[in-house]
């Protein structure tokens, strides 16, 4: 029977839309061209169904899946297997898992329901995740984790809420309706052509954008990048716990990835975890938000989930389409498009789910799971849920399919009666991970055309903007505006897509009017 399925991911960790699957030597010169030939016929017969060999060529074998699962995930017509796609989704899940303790912190301060307002949050983040994350990976099946997004949250609470003075509840109807247009623009197929309308060097700069975002989000984590009113930002103390840990922690994962250990990653924060624990360092946050050692959890591993009651089904829809707040359903639905879009094409293009077009396969269904996500937290009672970078890790560890995600969903299922043993995986743990994945990411950017301006530029653009700002959305609308700009105005008009010349103007309007 054939096993012909054109949409499954292409073999290995790299990009086959790109030469970055070829070896340095292919890329000398004279050769650049023979490179570019071999990666197309990879992909080709890639989408004819054969298995390549450890030298990256045709084996003209199909990939007979071995069971029920593998066929539904097409786990071996990826090139992966359970074991692999399992270690990744618990590598991922460890490398997000802080969102359980930092939402309901961050929220916590805009939403008050009474004494369980946390542990009612708690479980609403767990659920969230868990939701955006089965669906990404069943209906989807690709392995990119969803859960409430970081700065999104922070938006919710302290300018909607807090600053603006809006009910929690009208809050949450603005992140349910931007929910909505997400996935009407998504079967609409225009979150697709924004991304086909992507140059290449554009998406490839978007990949290490989000990389070097990954890498400053690990150094403040662990306490080695701290913010200095002086310069900006400066060094931290590296006598601290969560320094020297995460140092170590680097150390020791960057050796184990040298050397090729299968899991290195898994590895390096299950270790760097033991070390904290064991040499008790005071890593933890214990209940009153004050540094603590593993030794202050002293109710157990186990804690019964507590049924957000009091939050479930309080979105206020029409409160929110009111005149007045159609500017913060509008900033929701931006902040998260553009982020959202940035990430999964950078992920996309990491996991080697991009076709030679820059084409992501399955993308009406992508896009529409992640605005599904975003309803069904709005409905839960928790701001936008959204893809998370930090599946990048999961990706570096071989995830190349739907097995992942779900694996990452389950793990925050059980997560609601093992919350307390999610926090033995500290920041310092994690941090190295989120350092070493954002230096993976930048392999690519060695393809992009530097010397020429209307390339190079944008591009730099894009990677440089998306830490100095926190912000991967406003890193890909500077990239697209500057290269639409450029374009343009050296008689290269012809070259853009006509789609990304709207979402330049759109993009300009929104900065000009509506600010951040």
């Amino acid at each position: 029977m054939s096993t012909h399925e054109p949409d499954r991911p292409p073999t290995g960790g790299k990009s086959l839309a790109d030469p970055d699957s070829a070896t340095p030597e292919q890329l000398d010169t004279g050769t650049h061209d023979t490179a570019r030939a071999e990666v197309a016929a990879q992909q080709a017969d890639h989408r004819a169904g054969l298995v390549h060999g450890s030298d990256g060529r045709a084996g003209g074998t199909p990939a007979e899946p071995k069971n029920a699962l593998d066929r539904f995930f097409g786990i071996s017509s990826a090139g992966s297997s359970v074991p692999v796609e399992l270690r990744a989704g618990l590598t991922t899940f460890l490398t997000m898992s802080y969102i359980i303790f930092v939402n309901p912190n961050v929220l916590g301060n805009a939403i008050d329901v009474g004494p369980t307002t946390f542990v009612q949050l708690l479980s609403v983040t767990c659920i969230a995740a868990m939701f955006g994350s089965l669906v990404m990976g069943l209906i989807a099946r690709y392995p990119f984790a969803q859960a409430p997004g970081m700065g999104l949250n922070a938006f919710f609470a302290f300018t909607v809420v807090l600053g603006m003075g809006v009910e929690w509840q009208t809050a949450l109807g603005a992140v349910f309706i931007s929910g909505i247009l997400f996935v009407v623009l998504s079967v609409l197929g225009v979150r697709r052509a924004i991304v086909q309308g992507i140059p290449m060097g554009l998406k490839l700069a978007i990949t290490a954008g989000i990389g070097s975002f990954l890498a400053l989000l690990g150094l403040r984590t662990a306490g080695i990048v701290v913010a200095d009113e002086a310069t900006l930002v400066g060094l931290g103390d590296l006598g601290a716990p969560s320094a020297w840990l995460a140092v170590i922690g680097l150390i020791f994962t960057a050796v184990l990835l040298q050397l090729r250990v299968k899991g290195a990653i898994l590895w390096g924060i299950l270790v760097t975890s033991l070390l904290a624990i064991v040499t008790r360092a005071e890593v933890y946050t214990g209940a009153d938000g004050a540094p603590a050692a593993f030794g202050g959890f002293t109710d157990g591993i186990v804690g019964a989930p507590v049924w957000p009651t009091d939050l479930v089904g309080q979105m206020d829809i029409v409160g929110a389409l009111g005149l007045g707040l159609l500017s913060v359903v509008f900033t929701f639905f931006f902040v998260d498009f553009f982020d959202a879009t940035g990430t999964l094409t950078g992920l996309a293009q990491r996991s080697g789910y991009l076709d030679e077009k820059g084409d992501m396969p399955r993308a009406k269904t992508v896009f529409s799971m992640d605005g599904l996500a975003a309803m069904f937290g709005a409905f839960m009672g928790t701001s936008t849920t959204t893809a998370y970078v930090e599946s990048a890790s999961g990706i570096e560890e071989g995830g190349r399919t739907g097995l992942t995600a779900t694996t990452t969903g389950l793990l925050f299922g059980l997560s609601l009666f093992l919350w307390p043993l999610a926090g033995a995986i500290p920041g310092a743990a994690t941090a190295p991970a989120l350092v070493l994945v954002g230096a993976l990411m930048m392999d690519g950017i060695r393809h992009i055309e530097w010397d020429e301006v209307a390339e190079g530029v944008p591009a730099f653009l894009t990677i440089i903007v998306m830490p100095l700002t926190f912000s991967i959305a406003n890193g890909v609308s500077m990239g697209i505006i500057s290269y639409c700009a450029i374009k343009a105005l050296t008689g290269k008009a012809k070259q853009v897509h006509w789609v990304l010349y709207i979402v330049a103007v759109l993009l300009l309007a929104r900065y000009v009017w509506l600010g951040e």
